[in-house]
């Protein structure tokens, strides 16, 4: 087998395993919105442990990196598609990390019933699953336009995410009794923000991985 022929089938596993790194965090961002929206503390407390695996897919994939990196000695669009790939596992890393905050948020907020209706935030989470999704399919796919396309879309969940801090801000002032519930809600929505923000940077890393050129550098 040719060292060329090699290197491919092992940047085809190197994605393979990237993607399903990625749907994992993608169920675990759903399963948060669920936990929240029945408040379900078993479900909640369960995305922590999903994290663990997220975690191990992320060991898995940096040695799959440098592996490739020092034994295959990539040159020129090759070298830059795996340290690419090497760069956006943080962030994917990251998608998980703030699924399982929500999922702890959601095992020790306070009340029976929710101060406000759950619209926006539940808005914000299938949002972000969106961003989350077409990120890494715009990097697998080699694709400049969709990195583009879910960048916009940042905007969309910047406005959301100000629409729940105001409504939330309004109930503290009609009721100082809203505000644990409140800073819990508006914790939830800073995550999901959040995970919006990891998903521009990994669209970010894929438009520099198709030009060699990163608008942080």
């Amino acid at each position: 087998m040719s060292i060329r022929k090699i290197f491919e089938e092992e940047l085809a596993g190197l994605k393979t395993e990237l993607v399903e790194m990625c749907r994992l965090t993608e169920q675990m961002i759903e399963n948060a919105i669920t936990a929240l929206v029945n408040r379900d503390r078993e479900l909640g407390k369960s995305i922590g442990q999903m994290d663990k695996r997220v975690d191990e897919y992320e060991m898995d994939i940096e040695k799959r990196c440098m592996r490739i990196l020092l034994k295959q000695q990539p040159v020129a669009k090759d070298f830059r598609e795996v340290s690419t790939a090497l760069k956006m596992i943080t962030d994917i890393e990251r998608f998980g990390d703030q699924a399982s905050d929500i999922g702890d948020l959601v095992c020790t907020m306070p009340g029976e019933k929710y101060i406000k209706k759950l619209t926006h935030i539940t808005a914000m989470g299938n949002l972000a699953l969106k961003m989350v999704r077409e990120s890494v399919n715009s990097f697998i796919n080699n694709n400049e336009i969709l990195a583009d396309e879910v960048i916009k879309l940042d905007d969309e969940m910047d406005e959301m995410f100000l629409a729940v801090k105001n409504d939330l801000i309004e109930l503290i002032k009609k009721d100082g009794n809203n505000g644990d519930q409140a800073i819990e809600l508006m914790m939830v929505a800073k995550y999901l923000e959040r995970i919006g923000d990891h998903a521009v940077n990994v669209c970010e890393w894929t438009k520099y991985n198709e030009t060699g050129v990163h608008q942080n550098f």
